[in-house]
């Protein structure tokens, strides 16, 4: 089944009472009388896309900047309200103007890009996730303020968001010709890599849940991620970076434009930094100090973030730049003028994953578990009335949880979770205690009647693994879900919750995209290697002796590689025993390899591979890969 027959079969169901009334108390709750955000997402806006679809060269959309049009009108039931508030100010698209020199095209992409006018160019911050829509929007600026050309690049962080349209707006051979220096925190490059390679196949299918690029948009569907709208699906690239940033207060001058940096290792990302230009008196947060409270752990899966170090940067952030900035921006959302609103956004900030942080810890310490301590805790008043510490995109639960996972682990303790069964294995036997599906989908139609969607979600969900082919449970849970997704805030709740009712309506839509070329040529030897280890089936290999030595013919480097208890190793230098064939080959010719598109009979033909003794143990050895799954089901068994 196509995606977009996937999309078409959506039902457009209304709200539930109870999920309506819960609306309605938020309208009540909070101040949305209050209009600046509004006023500080429209100011400087210059213009926007005479053509708001952006294309890959075949054609296919990869971005429509007029898709979220509908929320222009009025928050309707099945959208939460202060959801739907974050939303209209998200989608507020085009060129802004920051202050003297510095404009943000914003609404292009999930993130921001920022282009700084040097004195013979552009400096050009985080081109956004796709080459196509960084193309769109360097054109935009251009035709605003003309033929520029970009003189320098910066990586805010090691988020892909964040340089995968690189290669829209430089051309890789300026980079390499030492005409443009790309700038970046210390380790951004192999964060960068080694999370969308190692574990990026689990993580790519869970962002197309988190994410919500597969939905239909509308008051019934997605309407936002919170921290923007979605992801674009054009063509994702990496330049390496040229300039490392490797401390706090080290400056760097591009075309004329002075920086002034601090690194932020191990708060949002583990290579990030912020930094000020002191000539333009303008800071830039990265993504460290964005409009909502961010995740510290993703929902797509990621290390948990450290929120006692977040905070801590955080205040530094006060103590180096405050006095000396008359404007704030990020890589997400508006930016935020006048010094006093800078200090008091950033202290909130700084006290909101400060106070999860230490309550959390609190908490824990009392003998509350994850969940205990999640249901419990809540804001103190002035937070949680704060439009910009509300929970868009991370949420206060799935927070309090990560902070217990960070010191604590996946175990509470209790040794009755400390060997529960799996789920489709749990499934058979909570049907069997509830005496049978049928008595199971009474009580569980009841409790949507009362309107304990989470409850449905979860019961449910046993029968549905229990016996996937249960078309009426798959339904029920379906309506559950997208009550539940109706009445969240948080944007990307209601992109998983969204995405697990279509799932299970209409089956897996669409599939994962292959890992970006750049991606695997950006691997150190050592990376590669290791992500080659993680696709070793162990059962199958247990048994079996290989060793080998790699001479990469291009660069002169030497490994060893044995294969052993089911364990791929490694190591730089020739191996410890005799080896069963020794391979030559370039450094592509491998990556083409690992991403297969090529064969070893091919490299072999055009000279790029040779292998020295016993060929068949190589071809082995490549049998016992196995590729990842992009389309592995998630709310079935």
């Amino acid at each position: 089944m196509s995606a977009q027959a996937d999309l078409g079969a959506t039902p457009q169901t209304a709200a539930t009472p109870q999920i309506a009334a819960g609306n309605a108390r938020v309208r009540m709750r909070l101040p949305f009388a209050d209009a600046r955000d509004f006023e500080d997402a429209r100011r400087g806006r210059l213009g926007s896309l005479s053509d708001p679809v952006v294309r890959a060269t075949d054609g296919r959309v990869v971005w429509d900047a007029e898709a979220y049009a509908f929320l222009d009108g009025e928050c309707p039931d099945t959208v939460n309200p202060s959801l739907w508030r974050q939303a209209q100010l998200s989608s507020i698209h085009g060129l802004f103007q920051v202050t003297d020199g510095i404009y943000q095209i914003r609404g292009l992409d999930l993130s921001n890009m920022t282009i700084v006018e040097g004195r013979a160019g552009v400096l050009v911050i985080d081109p956004l996730i796709s080459s196509e829509c960084s193309a769109a929007a360097l054109a935009l600026y251009r035709r605003h303020r003309g033929e520029r050309p970009v003189t320098g690049l910066l990586y805010t962080h090691s988020h892909v968001d964040h340089f995968g349209g690189a290669r829209g707006v430089v051309p890789a051979d300026d980079v390499a010709a030492g005409r443009v220096p790309v700038l970046a925190p210390a380790g951004l490059l192999e964060h960068a890599v080694s999370e969308n390679v190692y574990a990026g196949g689990a993580m790519t299918r869970r962002a197309t849940y988190m994410y919500g690029a597969l939905l239909p948009k509308g008051p019934a569907g997605q309407v936002g991620a919170g921290l923007g709208q979605t992801t674009s699906t054009g063509t994702v690239t990496l330049i390496p970076p040229t300039v490392e940033i490797a401390r706090t207060g080290q400056e760097e001058t591009v075309d004329g434009i002075r920086m002034v940096f601090q690194l932020t290792p191990g708060a949002e990302a583990p290579a990030e930094m912020n930094f000020l230009f002191p000539g333009r008196r303008a800071l830039c947060m990265a993504e460290n100090a964005t409009h909502n409270m961010h995740n510290l752990l993703s929902l797509r899966g990621a290390l948990v973030r450290d929120p006692r170090l977040w905070a801590r940067y955080l205040d530094e952030a006060i103590s180096l730049f405050a006095a000396e900035a008359d404007v704030l921006f990020a890589q997400h959302h508006w930016p935020r003028w006048g010094s006093d609103r800078i200090v008091d956004f950033l202290e909130k900030q700084r006290d909101l994953y400060g106070y999860i942080h230490d309550q959390t810890l609190r908490l824990l310490n009392r003998g509350l578990v994850g969940s205990e301590i999640a249901e419990s805790l809540r804001l103190p008043a002035e937070l949680e009335r704060e439009w910009h510490c509300r929970g868009y995109y991370g949420s206060l639960s799935h927070n309090v949880k990560a902070v217990y996972q960070r010191y604590m682990g996946w175990f509470d303790g209790n040794p009755a979770h400390l060997w529960p069964h799996p789920p489709q294995a749990a499934g058979e036997r909570y049907v069997a205690l509830a005496g049978g599906a049928e008595a199971l989908l009474e009580h569980a139609r009841e409790a949507f009647e009362r309107g304990d969607h989470r409850w449905v979600a979860e019961v449910v969900g046993h029968l549905v693994f229990a016996q996937p082919d249960n078309q009426e449970a798959r339904e029920l849970q379906a309506r559950a879900l997208e009550q539940l997704a109706y009445g969240a805030e948080n944007g990307t709740w209601r992109n998983f919750l969204l995405m697990g009712a279509q799932e299970l309506r209409n089956g897996v839509a669409g599939t994962a995209a292959a890992i970006p070329p750049d991606f695997i040529s950006g691997l150190a030897e050592e990376q590669l290697f290791d992500a080659l280890a993680v696709r070793l089936d162990g059962p199958r290999a247990g048994d079996l002796r290989i060793t080998m030595l790699w001479r990469f013919a291009d660069t002169g480097e030497e490994y060893g590689l044995t294969l052993m208890h089911g364990v791929l190793t490694h190591r730089r230098g020739a191996p410890n025993r005799a080896v069963d064939a020794t391979i030559a080959i370039e450094r592509r010719a491998l990556d083409e390899l690992f991403a297969g598109t090529a064969t070893v009979e091919e490299l072999s033909a055009s000279g790029r591979l040779t292998i020295d003794g016993d060929r068949s143990r190589l071809e082995l050895l490549l049998g016992l890969l196995e590729a990842p799954d992009p389309a592995f089901a998630i709310v079935t068994p």
